[in-house]
């Protein structure tokens, strides 16, 4: 994964033979009753994965399950941690025989809402997205095929797959679970989410100002994080450094003008998502806040919006405070999502 042209030719070969999704009824197709929060649209469910209640519980046990990996010593659930809002807290998780991963993991939180997946946007879907760590040499290393045979082969699977998808693993059904599962990590219950449905006593006056400045005109944090889930899905450089070893969406588009792009995140939960960056190099909340209001670094690429905002150190206290106000203790702690 560390060439452009092998990241593409990987997905390109998943779209064209694993993907296509056979004729097959499911024995249990009953709705998975999702739940979405005040102000937040219903996710994009595709026509071809409907979500059901068999779907999302064989996605769970595949989640925690370490059979996709390739010596079986982790699960997708070692880099996502519920407890961190599926985020990990290393700046790069390590894979099996401790290989380290390329990038700092992100949360998972609201992941149904993004139109482009990974930090360079390279997987246009989400029921693909799995195949990236699954088959990553230095993640869970295992070609998809012999994840299936493994399934399989399994005495619990088969059931499962003919309960959710009518049919044994294949490619398809397993990257597909995993989606399924995936799309009901929603996150929207936040002390922030109840304020601004009309309980005004779930924020402190710091966590106001911090609000206040947050999407007022010194900070200008709103403008690249806004909307319900704090983010325009852009990709942008952010002057984190004058030189970059990860050039970011430029290993997906090969055009020099987006070096050292990356899609803003969600701040949703972000005071449980450190380190921060796409190679977790800023440890805190406080070193994120001092990277902004320095300007960055100079590169040809750095985001117009990218300038020193000279905040005071009160300021950056509350905006720290009101970026604690977005947690969601909800989320880190629902039953549904954990390991059965």
């Amino acid at each position: 994964m560390k060439h452009a042209p092998f990241y593409l030719f990987l997905l390109i070969a998943f779209l064209l033979s694993a993907c296509q999704p056979e004729k097959a009824s499911p024995m249990d197709e009953t709705p998975f009753a999702l739940e979405v929060p005040a102000g937040f649209p219903y996710p994009d469910i595709p026509e071809d994965n409907a979500l059901t209640a068999a779907r999302v519980a064989l996605g769970k046990r595949l989640f925690y399950d370490p059979i996709l990996s390739q010596d079986s010593s982790i699960s997708c659930a070692g880099c996502h941690r519920q407890a961190l809002a599926f985020a990990d807290d290393v700046p790069v998780s390590p894979g099996v025989k401790g290989r380290l991963g390329f990038r700092n993991a992100p949360t998972l939180a609201n992941v149904a809402y993004l139109e482009r997946l990974n930090k360079d946007g390279g997987v246009a879907k989400l029921g693909l997205q799995p195949v990236v760590p699954i088959e990553d040499h230095n993640e869970m290393d295992l070609l998809l095929q012999e994840a299936v045979r493994r399934l399989n082969a399994h005495p619990g699977y088969p059931d499962d797959f003919l309960r959710a998808y009518g049919k044994e693993a294949t490619p398809f059904t397993l990257t597909r679970a995993l989606a399924s599962f995936m799309r009901t990590l929603i996150s929207g219950n936040s002390r922030y989410d109840r304020y601004i449905n009309e309980d005004e006593t779930s924020m402190n006056e710091l966590e106001k100002t911090g609000m206040a400045l947050f999407f007022g005109e010194k900070a200008e944090c709103g403008n690249c994080h806004h909307g319900f889930n704090f983010t325009d899905n852009s990709f942008r450089n952010n002057g984190l450094y004058a030189t970059y070893q990860d050039p970011g969406r430029q290993r997906i588009t090969l055009d020099a003008e987006d070096i050292g792009k990356f899609r803003v995140p969600t701040l949703r939960n972000i005071a449980l998502t450190a380190p921060y960056m796409h190679d977790g190099s800023l440890p805190t909340l406080e070193a994120v806040i001092e990277h902004y209001d320095s300007g960055g670094s100079a590169h040809p690429n750095k985001d117009t919006l990218i300038h020193p905002l000279h905040l005071s150190e009160a300021e950056k206290r509350s905006l720290i405070a009101f970026l604690g106000a977005l947690t969601d203790s909800t989320f880190i702690t629902n039953p549904a999502f954990e390991k059965e």
